[in-house]
């Protein structure tokens, strides 16, 4: 062959490769937001946020058993724009509707699988959708996402437990996610760790994006991990149990001993979950993210009249520690009656009997301590109007799920927080959608905890009204050493923006960073009485607890009867004002009632809120707010009426403090 022949063989090919890649475009409907797909050798796409990149060439795929990948090589088919805006009704959330508004993109392939992505005002996202006669076997999925410079990140790795078998990232899937956030530049993260979602990235201009999933079901759960010091994360999922045994907490857990070398078994026509990035201008549109909600699965229960979100009087924080009573506290139905009688007495809707009611080590439900009745419990409670909440092991229900709801939804349970799951492997995230689907049967609602983040589970069975998935006020009875008010206003920016959570605030104690002790039986939090009384307002949580002594509220009577006053959904959600880490106001009206929290660091400071944003309402409210010598005592607070001039209001925060308004 001579050289002529070679160079027209070589221009040929190029231009055959040149042709077989292509670029397809996706613009946000206020056209900020750009996101660029190559297809080709290998399907990957690309986001600008205006002049702002938000990810660079990131390549996405999906490998099957077979061999067979998805998006590498990407044959399109076809291609289909479409455009959507509606209204979703939204129940039980932070606004009653939320305005879902978005471009969508599908690439069809050759091979049966399409890849969806949709542009929203403030994010993209994209799924795999395939339409196989066969079930698959997914072995791996690539997700990565790179960034055009060495970012700083806010990472919650995972917090690694002694003790677990296999290698040091096989370890980390047995975890409840939970911890603080690690700042960091992206090369720098640690290579041996993963990082549970979501997960917020600085970019330039002020701008912030965060990375999260949405509709997760029968499938793995998502992490992130740099082990090439690269700007930027790749995917990693936990492989499918091939072996577990019953143990863990009080035997209340299924532990993994060996997993499989793929990650997901799949019916071959479903959609997969979305991999989202929710995008900010400021750092306040993150505090008020509809994104993970809007790409949900819709309802799947027919009538949801039944389902009543509220507060509930918690004992285990504050470890039974009930005083200037007749008998000995404790988990016995003397000491639960009084919490029955607190809450009647304030209006809190529920009571919780946490872990002790049922045998210890048995993970059987119908084995009660014979200190408890709950059939007892139940009446009493319903004549006062309170309902009863049981605390459940995850191993303990799930072997026996149908019995269990139907038995304690007959006698007049209205829910369980079911607790210990620790990971998010498909097998663990299949319990979640058979425990939503079977507790809305029997007309029960659910808290999760030991739980992975919400995912849109909320919107889809709204009978799960929280998560836990956050480093909650608990850590606050053996955790001397965790800045809890710099999480406190860090949160609501990133582990928020997944949907609610449960993170039991509502201490009576109250202590400033010089003075706060870690005490497991007496425990109080850090920052300002003010500050808790705002978390009710800031933090999301439609099943919202009072984490103190019900003798300790009875003594701090204005402050209780404000906190079972706050409602736990809402009809509209403003963010005032915020930076993350530093501090956060927000807007929150139920019927013609504003409430509006604010909460700050460790720094004193001083806010003016422009209130004409809000619609209408009142000239004049009641504030709570910090006292003059709230820096020194926590508890220090005033309560005053304020009249609002000119939609101006003027608040003085101390060091981590809090103020609450209702107008």
């Amino acid at each position: 062959m001579n050289i002529r022949h070679l160079l027209l063989i070589t221009i040929l090919f190029l231009g055959l490769t040149a042709v077989a890649q292509k670029t397809y475009t996706l613009s946000s409907p206020d056209q900020k937001t750009i996101l660029t797909v190559n297809t080709g050798a290998q399907l990957s796409y690309s986001v600008m946020h205006q002049n702002t990149v938000v990810l660079t060439d990131s390549p996405i795929a999906m490998t099957l058993e077979t061999g067979f990948v998805l998006g590498a090589p990407a044959k399109v088919k076809s291609t289909k724009k479409t455009s959507v805006d509606q209204e979703l009704k939204s129940p039980f959330y932070k606004r009653s509707t939320v305005h879902d508004h978005y471009n969508e993109l599908t690439l069809s392939f050759k091979g049966n699988y399409k890849v969806i992505f949709r542009a929203y005002d403030d994010g993209v996202a994209y799924r795999f959708v395939t339409d196989m006669a066969k079930p698959l076997t997914v072995v791996s999925e690539q997700a990565d996402f790179n960034f055009s410079a060495d970012h700083q990140a806010l990472i919650p790795y995972v917090n690694r437990r002694a003790g677990v078998e296999g290698d040091i990232i096989y370890q980390q899937f047995y975890n409840s996610f939970e911890n603080i956030y690690t700042p960091t530049p992206l090369s720098k993260m640690d290579p041996d760790k993963l990082a549970f979602l979501p997960v917020l990235v600085e970019l330039a201009d002020g701008k912030k994006a965060v990375i999260t999933e949405a509709d997760l079901e029968d499938y793995p759960g998502l992490y992130l991990r740099n082990e090439k010091g690269r700007n930027g994360f790749t995917a990693v999922h936990a492989g499918y149990p091939k072996t577990r045994e019953q143990g863990g907490h009080n035997n209340l857990q299924f532990i993994v001993k060996e997993r499989e070398d793929y990650i997901a078994k799949v019916e071959g026509k479903r959609s997969f979950p979305w991999r989202c990035i929710v995008i900010s201008e400021n750092d306040g549109e993150l505090a008020d993210s509809d994104m993970v909600y809007k790409l949900a699965s819709p309802c799947r229960v027919d009538d949801t009249s039944w389902i009543k979100p509220g507060k509930v009087a918690w004992d285990w924080w504050n470890a039974w520690n009930i005083y200037g009573v007749p008998f000995k506290a404790g988990i016995n139905n003397d000491t639960y009656k009084y919490y029955i009688d607190f809450a009647s007495q304030y209006g809190i809707e529920y009571v919780i009997l946490d872990e002790g009611w049922a045998v210890n080590k048995k993970a059987d439900l119908f084995q009660i301590v014979p200190e408890i009745d709950i059939k007892e419990l139940v009446d009493y409670g319903a004549q006062r109007n309170v309902g009863i909440v049981l605390w459940v092991g995850y191993a303990a229900i799930d072997k026996d799920m149908e019995h269990v709801c139907q038995h304690y939804s007959d006698m007049g349970v209205k829910g369980f927080k079911v607790d210990f799951m620790d990971g998010d492997d498909q097998m663990i995230v299949d319990f979640y959608y058979r425990m939503a689907e079977a507790a809305a049967r029997h007309h029960l609602f659910i808290d999760f905890h030991g739980a992975y983040k919400t995912t849109g589970l909320n919107r889809t069975y709204p009978n799960v009204l929280n998560h836990e998935g956050v480093y909650g006020l608990e850590q606050a009875k053996w955790d001397n050493e965790t800045d809890m008010v710099t999480y406190e206003v860090t949160i609501p920016f990133i582990r928020m923006v997944a949907g609610p959570f449960d993170f039991t605030q509502g201490a009576m104690n109250n202590a400033n960073k010089y003075n706060f002790r870690a005490i497991y039986t007496e425990p109080m939090s850090q920052g300002t009485r003010c500050r808790q009384l705002a978390e009710y307002v800031i933090f999301e949580s439609p099943f919202n607890m009072l984490c103190d002594s019900p003798s300790n509220y009875l003594k701090e009577d204005e402050c209780t009867k404000f906190i079972a006053s706050v409602p736990t959904t809402w009809d509209e959600t403003v963010v005032l004002d915020g930076k993350v880490g530093e501090y956060l106001v927000i807007a929150r009206k139920k019927g013609f009632r504003w409430y509006i929290g604010a909460i700050t660091n460790w720094e004193e400071r001083d806010l003016e809120l422009d209130l004409s944003v809000l619609n209408g309402g009142a000239k004049s409210g009641h504030i709570f707010r910090d006292g003059p010598n709230a820096n020194r005592v926590g508890k220090d607070y005033v309560s005053e009426q304020i009249q609002v001039m000119g939609n101006k209001v003027k608040i003085h925060l101390a060091q981590g403090g809090g103020a609450v308004m209702v107008w």
